[in-house]
């Protein structure tokens, strides 16, 4: 299994958000990394930008990359720091760093409206370049990755945490169904089973194997990928039991197709080359 949604961090470097006081105001190192994945059967992870606020992130994610390849597979970089450089100065970037340039760059926000202009600016370079463009918006995620996926047929994204699903009881969840229908209209769309150990707790595990197997069965388990959301997870529980809660609705999956969703898309889509 490939882990596509890790995060390392130390709030002595950056990371705003983490407040002292808060459950994750410690660092996150490698070592932690791998001591949280002993015993699953991973055979690696996709480090994802944590907001550290500066474009050092980036080769600092390359770096870890680099250093520990049996443990990270690939990185999601921020593309929010890239943005007031502009295009060209991203594209360069992106050339410098060649082989070890990142697999995603991510973008966030309230909505597609609410993200930095000179972040959406830089889309049409990662459309050229082959990399993928993740998203990770409160709202409305799944129809931003469709229309921006038509845009650029050539681009591939990643939607994270199932396009941040809100509670199936309420009236809003009808919105979500409707919109996992207009992702998986867009081929180039992918969605990330991952966060819902945080996001959905308190759901009986009922419902929120439900949700996954709407996102599966609707966009098919080939545009379908797996995360922990580790450290993240770990007010309500381990990266182990984080993975349990994102396997909930496969189990109606045949072998190769669990397979796909646990681990060979991850291969394709972040390009990891084997």
């Amino acid at each position: 299994m490939i882990d596509c949604h890790v995060h390392l961090w130390d709030p002595a470097q950056g990371f705003p958000w983490i407040r002292p006081g808060d459950e994750h105001h410690r660092a996150f190192d490698e070592d932690d990394l791998e001591q949280s994945g002993a015993g699953l059967g991973l055979t690696g992870a996709i480090l994802v930008e944590a907001s550290r606020g500066d474009a050092g992130e980036t080769l600092a994610l390359r770096e870890l990359r680099r250093r520990r390849p049996d443990l990270v597979t690939g990185y999601v970089a921020n593309l929010h720091v890239h943005g007031a450089d502009g295009p060209d100065a991203f594209r360069a970037t992106l050339r410098e760093l060649g082989d070890s340039r990142p697999n995603g760059m991510r973008i966030g926000g309230s909505s597609w409206t609410g993200t930095p202009e000179p972040a959406r600016e830089l889309v049409p370079v990662l459309a050229e370049a082959g990399v993928v463009l993740e998203l990770n918006l409160h709202r409305g995620a799944l129809t931003a990755a469709a229309d921006v996926g038509s845009r650029h047929p050539g681009l591939t994204l990643v939607v994270d945490h199932l396009g941040n699903a809100p509670d199936p009881r309420t009236p809003e969840a009808g919105e979500w169904f409707r919109d996992v229908e207009r992702a998986a209209a867009s081929p180039n769309v992918v969605v990330k089973i991952s966060g819902l150990l945080t996001q959905q707790h308190g759901l009986p595990p009922q419902r929120i194997a439900h949700l996954v197997r709407h996102v599966v069965d609707t966009l098919g388990p080939d545009r379908c990928l797996i995360g922990s959301d580790w450290p993240i997870c770990l007010p309500r529980g381990s990266r182990a039991d984080s993975l349990a809660v994102s396997r909930l609705g496969l189990s109606h999956l045949a072998a190769d197709q669990l397979d796909r969703v646990l681990r060979t898309n991850a291969v394709r889509v972040y390009g990891l080359g084997g």
